[in-house]
């Protein structure tokens, strides 16, 4: 079977970039800030990112493409101990069942940006009624919403790698670039905005050992570079073997974490041109209001103090998270497809749309039991799952997988690569460092 693969180093980038460049960036990585004693959580995550979530992301981008298979394949082919490979099939269906617990809630969030994007638009039109409907909670608008949004990932993963995931990828990533560069720009020339980027860029050190905020700024590292679930292992899969792969890891992290930390120079001075405008930034204990909060009620309200600009400004913001979450989405899909048509033989089309199917149905019992559930599966995968599978990747790449086999790999790409920083450092980082440091900040967040 033709797995297919990214016809160049440009597109594979813009894909795993695109996979890794999500809500977690332009959303969650902001609101973490706003949380958690802003500069202080911007340097902690940039030293987490690059220490430990990037030597996390090489160990799967090496064992995708050493095995051209999915995680549940892939792991067991790492080893020659049965128990060993029953453990890495056991680590690989985990992984995608993550996957997809982690699309069924992303789905919804992602629903609520492109509604969002469109109410500007309905009532400049004159619908005013469908635009308070778009922008208001509710179940109906999030049954329809989510259900939208699942049908744009299932087509794009319907094309396959090249005419499906890389076509598209080289197209949103950059349309995502320009706009968010675009609303910075403007943000900048408003009232208040140098404030929050103080805030943002001058750090307060007393907070940078704080656990809780060393725990949450390790946990967006990862959600955000969509490591421990498989999402990079396949995207490597479909890479190249005349790629330096160490070279391409360090690009895909470098613009996940650098697009977090731009995303950061919008949504935090934006609060505080925001509180220029008379908008209510802080809660009753003093701290800049994050999450849904900030997104939903903050924004829109400075938006709405804008006058007509406010609406082009609006629609460009919603747009940008729209864009974000469809980037990660098809890469999360992409993992149950590509599971089910590498190991049951299934065409991608009906693999597609079968799975689409089943995680739109998931997402829905969420949407009906929103209270209950939303929360408590957010926490599950993100708090719990994802580090725990990160550590198992990290211990079969660096304890079950041979050496010498990661650096046959490592060198088709670059043939001198036993000689260079990356091979002297690599092998005992994601064998001893990463996951010990996982597990240490894992067991703190109990």
């Amino acid at each position: 079977m033709d797995r297919g693969q990214f016809s160049s180093k440009f597109g594979f980038i813009m894909a795993a970039a695109g996979a890794a460049v999500g809500l977690g960036n332009i959303w969650g990585f902001p609101t973490q800030v706003a949380s958690n004693g802003g500069a202080a959580f911007v340097l902690v995550y940039l030293i987490l990112a690059f220490c430990l979530a990037y030597p996390a992301l090489m160990a799967e981008l090496i064992v995708g493409r050493a095995t051209r298979h999915n995680a549940v394949i892939a792991l067991p082919m790492l080893t020659d101990v049965p128990l060993l490979k029953l453990g890495g099939k056991v680590v690989g269906i985990a992984g995608l069942i993550t996957v997809a617990v982690i699309l069924s809630f992303y789905a919804i969030v992602a629903g609520w940006m492109f509604a969002s994007a469109l109410e500007p638009v309905l009532t400049t039109l004159g619908f005013t009624q469908y635009g308070q409907w778009v922008s208001t909670f509710g179940l109906s608008r999030n049954i329809v919403f989510t259900v939208l949004f699942m049908v744009a990932t299932v087509l794009i993963i319907c094309g396959g790698v090249r005419q499906g995931i890389e076509r598209w990828s080289t197209r949103l990533m950059p349309a995502l670039v320009v706009i968010l560069l675009l609303l910075i720009a403007y943000m900048m020339t408003l009232p208040g905005a140098l404030k929050g980027l103080e805030v943002y860029l001058v750090p307060d050190f007393s907070q940078v050992f704080d656990g809780g905020l060393l725990v949450s700024a390790l946990g967006q590292a990862f959600f955000s570079l969509s490591l421990g679930v498989g999402c990079m292992l396949i995207y490597g899969s479909y890479m190249s073997s005349k790629e330096n792969i160490v070279q391409v890891g360090a690009w895909v992290t470098l613009i996940d974490v650098g697009l977090a930390f731009v995303a950061g120079l919008l949504i935090i001075p934006a609060m505080y041109v925001a509180q220029h405008y008379g908008v209510e930034i802080f809660d009753q204990n003093g701290q800049l209001l994050g999450g849904d909060t900030l997104i939903f009620k903050v924004l829109p309200s400075l938006f709405a103090q804008m006058g007509s600009i406010g609406v082009f400004v609006a629609f460009a913001f919603f747009m940008l998270m729209s864009l974000a979450a469809l980037t990660s989405s098809i890469s999360l899909l992409e993992v149950p497809v590509a599971y089910v048509v590498e190991s049951h033989n299934v065409e991608r089309k009906k693999a597609s749309w079968g799975i689409g199917a089943l995680i739109t149905a998931f997402s829905l019992i969420i949407v009906f039991n929103f209270e209950a559930l939303f929360g408590l599966v957010i926490a599950i995968t993100t708090r719990y799952s994802q580090p725990i599978l990160g550590i198992f990747f990290c211990v079969y790449a660096g304890w079950v997988w041979q050496r010498n086999n990661a650096l046959t790999e490592i060198k088709k790409g670059n043939a001198g690569a036993q000689h260079s920083i990356f091979w002297a450092v690599w092998p005992w980082y994601v064998r001893f460092v990463c996951p010990v440091f996982i597990l240490a900040m894992f067991i703190h967040s109990l």
